[in-house]
């Protein structure tokens, strides 16, 4: 039998940022996704996110089982944690995530959400997350209705909305996301909440000032700036609208 993956001390690695201690509801965060990065090169990549404005690097973890496709593990993500004092906001897009939650909190991590559709323990998820010194997230897809969070939402300190199916970049953005946004901060605000929402997915220069005014605090962003030919501009341009916005 495993053990009780609550019972497994994560002691942070020793080189790791200060833990993120608020997240302030009135601050809007740019969230880079280094999985549209180009690898070969990704302690540059860091850096230009770094100058042009970037407030949290957001690493996307996928196990090939609960989303297509693979990307990386905690590895990497202790890798960049040695190269960067921003906050490092992991997504864990796999199965199991109890057991590979303390690895991530050694390597580094900052913030760790997990899905609502296959976690099926949420709350001890969640409460290990916290325990751990992390921040804690939970994960919508686009199918999966914000209602569903009622008996959750009151222990998380953000909420994550995805704006396409999880499993790669560069997609398009799912339009009734706006929607599903706008209810979702209407149920964190009628609470009096601090919980903040990220977006995640097609997110870009051409759907951030609707984004916000739907009640969107942080804007993962990924294509719109590796894909761009000026990428450190790229990211001082998205930079200032969420500053803006």
């Amino acid at each position: 039998m495993l053990p009780d993956p609550a019972r497994r001390k994560a002691q942070p690695a020793t080189d790791r940022t200060e833990p993120i201690r608020v997240l302030k509801k009135m601050k809007k965060y740019l969230c880079p996704s280094i999985l549209s990065a180009d690898f070969t090169r990704l302690g540059e990549e860091i850096s230009m996110l770094e100058e042009g404005g970037a407030d949290i690097i957001h690493c996307d973890i996928m196990d090939g089982a609960f989303v297509p496709n693979i990307s990386f593990g905690p590895k990497i993500v202790g890798d960049v944690r040695k190269i960067t004092s921003l906050p490092l906001d992991v997504h864990l897009m796999i199965n199991n995530a109890d057991l590979r939650i303390p690895d991530f909190i050694r390597a580094g991590a900052n913030m760790i959400s997990v899905h609502f559709e296959n976690n099926t323990h949420l709350d001890r998820t969640v409460n290990l997350i916290k325990e751990s010194g992390a921040k804690a997230g939970v994960v919508l897809n686009p199918s999966t209705p914000v209602i569903l969070l009622t008996e959750i939402i009151g222990y998380v300190d953000y909420i994550l909305l995805m704006s396409v199916n999880p499993g790669f970049g560069g997609q398009r953005f799912i339009g009734n996301s706006i929607k599903k946004l706008q209810q979702l901060r209407k149920i964190i605000d009628s609470n009096g909440s601090e919980i903040l929402i990220e977006v995640d997915g097609g997110v870009g220069p051409e759907n951030i000032a609707e984004l916000c005014s739907a009640g969107a605090d942080m804007f993962v962003t990924g294509a719109s700036i590796f894909h761009s030919k000026d990428k450190l501009e790229a990211t001082r341009q998205l930079k200032k609208a969420i500053t803006n916005c």
